[in-house]
This record gives structure tokens, sequence and C-alpha cells, in this order.
């Protein structure tokens, strides 16, 4: 699908500079732009690249004034990268519309589907479940008994949602994630054995959460586990059973938090962190990569390590352990300085 620059700086309310009728159908990076692809100008390092670029459309900052001839067509905008994501998510939805149902799958004869829904082959819906209006289902995905599941949900290929849980408003459920599975719940027993204890909970996820590839959210032991509004995971991560993640909360692939945490809103975990169980995190708290949390974490912490140390704290301890192996010359070297002198007064004494 083609694109003038005319109808981009309508829907982006800028100004244009240039050609008007010239037409996109790609994006490009400025550095790397081709006739016919779009790009932008964000960052006052690659400006440079402008005068060189062969896109045919550059999304610039509107006080952006050229010092030398330029090929491409301007847009003028107050936030070329916010306007790009604009154009990327209207670019995506198109590329994912789909409508219909397709076939062969199985959906209960107790579950009433909208009429825009999108229903991929080999899709699985059971008993009671409740879905709501512009839902796209990718094909080979399950949906439990009793499941609700609200509008403008999109669930890739592969998903699996088991009984009873709810998935809010405008959520991204990516390929293989699985929501609901049993929490890690065993009891030792006498004999050596482990007793597995039912979880009889759900999960929880709260209007506009995206979950990334492959992430697990087990339902809760009682009650739920909860995916406040807004939370963004991203793939491989694990969220263990009773666990409450915050609204508008990030983490990063391969964390993991354990069973009946608390992780507080606007929080920012980088990648491989794992968190302990039953512990709180607070609000707005930043947690560098591979950071272990063993314990509870004051609002707007700064932190990083194993354990996690505050920031600072754990910058200085990084600069001794480099000077690690000169502090170990340094004690040999007193070390025999002392015996030496130790061997003096001792012979000064005879």
């Amino acid at each position: 699908m083609k694109f003038s620059a005319r109808q981009i700086a309508e829907f982006l309310h800028g100004e244009l500079v240039g050609n008007p009728s010239v037409e996109v159908n790609n994006l490009s990076k400025i550095e790397e732009g081709t006739p016919g692809t779009l790009s932008f100008l964000a960052n006052p390092k690659y400006t440079h690249y402008i005068y060189q670029t062969h896109a045919s459309i550059v999304l610039v900052h509107k006080d952006f004034e050229p010092e030398h001839p330029i090929e491409a067509t301007l847009i003028k905008v107050d936030d070329p990268y916010a306007c790009l994501a604009m154009l990327l998510n209207l670019v995506n939805e198109a590329t994912i519309a789909k409508r219909g149902i397709e076939q062969p799958n199985y959906v209960s004869s107790s579950v009433t589907l909208p009429d825009d829904i999108y229903l991929g082959a080999f899709a699985y819906i059971g008993e009671r479940v409740k879905i709501g209006k512009n839902v796209k289902i990718y094909p080979q995905t399950y949906i439990g008994n009793d499941v609700v599941i609200g509008d403008n949900v999109t669930i890739f290929a592969g998903v699996k949602i088991y009984h009873s849980c709810v998935i809010g408003n405008n959520c991204i459920l990516h390929a293989g994630t699985v929501i609901g599975a049993d929490g890690f719940g065993f009891a030792p027993q006498a004999n050596g054995e482990y007793a597995k204890i039912a979880q009889i909970g759900n999960v929880v996820l709260e209007d506009n959460v995206e979950v990334g590839a492959n992430t697990t959210i087990d339902r809760a032991t009682m009650g739920s586990t909860i995916i406040k509004k807004g939370v963004k995971l991203d793939n491989l991560i694990q969220i263990a059973h009773n666990v409450e993640v915050g609204e508008h909360t990030v983490i990063a692939a391969q964390a993991g938090i354990a069973g009946s945490a608390k992780v507080g809103s606007h929080a920012m975990i980088g990648g491989q962190v794992g968190v302990a169980g039953h512990i709180k995190l607070g609000d707005r708290i930043q947690v560098g990569a591979q950071s272990g949390i063993p314990n509870h974490v004051e609002n707007d912490a700064v932190i990083m390590g194993y354990p996690a140390v505050p920031s600072k704290e754990f910058a200085r301890q990084v600069v001794y352990v480099k000077r690690l192996p000169e502090l170990t010359r340094t004690v040999k070297a007193l070390e025999k300085e002392i015996e030496a002198l130790k061997e003096q007064l001792k012979n000064n004494k005879l």
C-alpha cells in the first residue's frame, strides 16, 4: 500500500516541505534510506545523513532548518519519533488486520462469537468463554472454559489460556504465551515425596497489557495472579502464582518473579533479574540486568547486583573487584616486608 506525502502530513498534522505527491510504501533508517521509503530524524547526531539519504520522505522536528540542499520531501512535526511510532502502529494494524472464521476449529456451543472476530484455524474455544469486540485469535490457540476476553484483544498463534482467566481490553499476547498454568505448589511429605497443592485461583490481566512470546504467568493458589493495567512484559519471563505487578511496570526478558511477590507501579526491571518470593518492590524502582533481589525494596530505589544494592554502591564494588589483583600483590609485598622486619628485629636482639 502506498501513501503520499500529502496524506502522511495530514495524518500527522505536520508541515509539508517539498513534493506533496511523492509516494512511499515502506520505512527505512535515515542512513539506509532508499527511494519509496519514509525515514525520520530525531537524534541530532544523525543530522548529516539527511543530506545524503535517498529516502523519499523524512520526518523532522518543526524547528529543523537545512544548511544544505535536501533531496527528500520533509514533513515537520513536534516529535518525529512519536510520529514514527504512530505510523508504525498504523502499518502494523494494516498488516495483521484479519476478519472471519477459518476452519477447522472447535468452538463450544455455549460460546457466541462476535461478528467482527478473527478466529484462526485449529483454535479451541472452551465452554462459556466470553469474547469482546474486535478480537483476533490466531491459529492453534487454546482458550479454556470460563475465560473472559475483553475488546480489541490480539492473541497470536499458539497461545494457551487456561480456564477462568481474565484478559482485559486492548491486550496483546504474543506467540507461545501461557496464561494460567498451575503455580509451583508442592507440600513435602514424611516419606520424602511431594504432594501437589491444587491451584484453584486464576490470572487477571487488566487493560492495555502486552505479554511477550513464550512468557508464562501462573494461576494463583487461591485468589488471582494480577498483572495491572499498562504493564509490558518481554519474552521468556516467568511470573509465579499470586504475584501482583503494578500499573505501567515494564519487565525485560528472562526475568523471574517468585510466588506472592508484589511489584510496584511504574517500575523498570532489567533482563534476567530474579525476585524472591513474598517480598514487596516499591513504585518507580529501577533494577539493573541480572540483579538478584532477596529483600523488600523501597519506592524510587535504583539498584543492581547480586544481592541487589543501590547502584552507586554496586559501582564502588565493581571498582574494588577490579583492583583485587593489585591489592593482592600489595598485601603479599607488605607481608614479605613485615617478615623481613621481624627477622631484622630478632637479629638485633641477639
